[in-house]
């Protein structure tokens, strides 16, 4: 009778007793499980690394980073945040800003005034 130990991966010491062809196939078998395995936590790894590095600046960060940059030293409205945007190559309609640009003003990032029937956005 044949008789064989395998170690897991989790550390625990497996006996497995039976004849030569019985052991040499529950080994082959549990050495394949065993690749498939590692095969699947590299694709996994992988494929988290692209979602960190295909993950895109939403409208807000966008926002935050023109405020860091001065944009914002004299108010703006929507319409030139806007602007702005589709120049740096984002296109947001103003319906959408709005809502973005109101909880960063609920956040305190921006500021916003009402001037001349408009509100105006700044620091």
């Amino acid at each position: 009778m044949a008789k064989a130990t395998i170690k897991s991966s989790s550390g625990a010491l497996i006996t497995v007793e039976g004849t030569q062809e019985e052991v040499s196939q529950i080994i082959s078998s549990y050495e394949r499980t065993a690749a498939v395995g590692h095969a699947k936590q590299e694709l996994e790894r992988r494929k988290s690394t692209k979602r960190q590095e295909k993950k895109r600046e939403g409208a807000g960060e966008l926002i935050v980073n023109l405020r860091e940059s001065g944009f914002f030293n004299k108010p703006k409205t929507l319409g030139e945040i806007s602007e702005t945007l589709e120049e740096k190559g984002f296109l947001y309609p103003t319906t959408t800003l709005s809502g973005v640009v109101l909880g960063l003003v609920k956040r305190r990032e921006l500021r916003r005034k009402k001037t001349g029937g408009k509100w105006v956005y700044g620091k």
